[in-house]
């Protein structure tokens, strides 16, 4: 396919060449060549200059300028994405070609590999999703962006041409989801095709350029036995948690921002049967559910006119119409809270969802505090008595300060004493110090208790020997 494109070319000939950049110039990768493990929990935060040419995005931005005067983006648009690359290709050779740029052989293939990004992907930042190391992508601007690795973050030497080209590609990004921004709505939430997390936030609300944060998901889906090996959690935990998820026990997972609440509710939902009809409700949609019959429910902002908006209490109180068996809320945080706690209190066995808070008290608090929040006039006494009635277990992840993510206590919810509410923790963490690398040292420890209250739920499903030889090894 030509689109036409050698009398663009012929006119976008230059009265002289293109100085080609000096060797000690010559653009470095994105960041350090990916290694073949993730770094260590307890390696020291990485700082990586900027040491890209000026001459370098100068030769770029003539080759992209003339690229878009020369080619045709609707047609290029209809093409799969292996042609398109290759059409793009053949183009800037050609441009480089009449040019007369002056490139080494690596030089103009990170050139091309650049400018395809930008045209077809997601520019600058291509390079590191392709990282499965990479755990967060933090963009403040055009000039700086930080990841995080092994739980440090670390400057990159990636940067964008100027900031309009990252609001370019901020929109791509909301924009395959169905949602905008723009000064008029310069929040957004969304997620890339694979699932990620991402969250914009635009100018003027961002003062020094569009804020981009993208918390990635791994391609090969955790599970509790990964979890395991980097000691978030020991065997008998384990054991443990795959019985709460077996036996449908509601579960709610508390944690603190990074702590690894999502990552935990995938890894539990594994144990959820095949013939079970699953309905997740999620503000951008990254769950992984693995069985076959599963509904995957996601919020809409409101439309140019403030018209459309469906909330998340709106998705739950639909779900309960679509018999569920299971119902999985991403994360709670408003008034959905009172329904979520309805469906698992009627029915709905084996419902999960997250909250942020530090602790599992906390969790309830909070729980407390968003039915409140939500305009619905209950006694505090009543709404305690659904939350003790609604939940089972509550799961509490915490980010430590070296970085590491630990599954810190496994509490059940056994009932009230007046207005109190009344837990008992089946495991907890207990912190013994630090190694010499400074990586927090400890053990998952159980608290003596051999018969926790969903042991007759344990037994209706045939799973009791396996929660008392777990509880027994929890002791050793």
């Amino acid at each position: 396919m030509g689109f036409g494109r050698r009398a663009a070319l012929d006119d976008a000939k230059p009265a002289r060449p293109v100085e080609r950049p000096r060797a000690s110039d010559a653009p470095p990768p994105a960041i350090a060549p990916t290694p073949s493990a993730a770094p260590k929990a307890s390696a020291p935060p990485v700082f990586v200059q900027d040491n890209r040419s000026d001459d370098y995005y100068a030769i770029k931005a003539t080759i992209f300028s003339a690229l878009i005067d020369t080619i045709d983006l609707a047609q290029l648009a209809q093409l799969d994405p292996d042609s398109a690359r290759e059409e793009i290709r053949d183009i800037v050779n050609e441009i480089i070609s009449i040019k007369a740029v002056v490139m080494s052989i690596a030089e103009q293939e990170q050139l091309l590999q650049d400018i395809c990004n930008d045209v077809l992907g997601y520019g600058p930042l291509e390079p590191l999703l392709a990282r499965d190391d990479i755990s967060d992508i933090m963009v403040n601007g055009a000039g700086r962006v930080f990841i995080e690795v092994g739980g440090k973050v670390q400057l990159t030497n990636v940067r964008f041409r100027d900031n309009a080209q990252l609001m370019n590609i901020c929109q791509r990004i909301v924009s395959q989801v169905g949602r905008r921004v723009d000064e008029s709505s310069p929040i957004c939430d969304a997620r890339l095709l694979d699932g990620s997390r991402v969250n914009v936030i635009a100018p003027p609300l961002a003062l020094d350029g569009p804020t981009l944060t993208i918390r990635k998901f791994k391609k090969d889906k955790l599970k509790l036995s990964d979890l395991q090996r980097f000691g978030s959690i020991n065997e008998a935990g384990s054991r443990i948690l795959q019985v709460i998820g077996r036996c449908r026990c509601n579960v709610l997972i508390s944690g603190g921002t990074g702590s690894g609440k999502t990552t935990l509710l995938n890894c539990l939902t594994a144990f959820i049967a095949e013939d079970e009809r699953v309905i997740t409700c999620e503000d951008a949609a990254e769950l992984q559910l693995q069985q076959p019959h599963v509904v995957r429910l996601e919020t809409r902002p409101p439309n140019l006119e403030g018209q459309g908006q469906i909330t998340m209490r709106d998705l739950v109180r639909n779900c309960l119409r679509m018999r569920p068996e299971r119902i999985i809320v991403g994360e709670v945080r408003g008034p959905e809270a009172f329904d979520l706690l309805q469906a698992m209190n009627t029915g709905h066995d084996g419902s999960m969802g997250t909250l942020h808070a530090n602790s599992p008290r906390e969790a309830m608090s909070r729980l407390e505090s968003m039915i409140t929040m939500g305009g619905f006039q209950l006694p505090t006494k009543t709404i305690r008595e659904m939350i003790v009635g609604s939940i089972d277990v509550i799961v509490q992840a915490e980010r430590l300060r070296d970085g590491s993510r630990r599954i810190t206590q496994i509490t059940e919810v056994i009932g009230t004493e007046g207005d109190v509410v009344i837990t008992q923790d089946l495991l907890k963490f207990e912190m013994d110090g630090e190694d010499e690398s400074g990586r927090i040292r400890g053990k998952h420890a159980g608290t003596g208790i051999v018969r926790p209250k969903f042991w007759e739920r344990a037994r209706y499903y045939g799973m009791e020997r396996e929660l008392s030889e777990a509880l027994d090894q929890l002791q050793e």
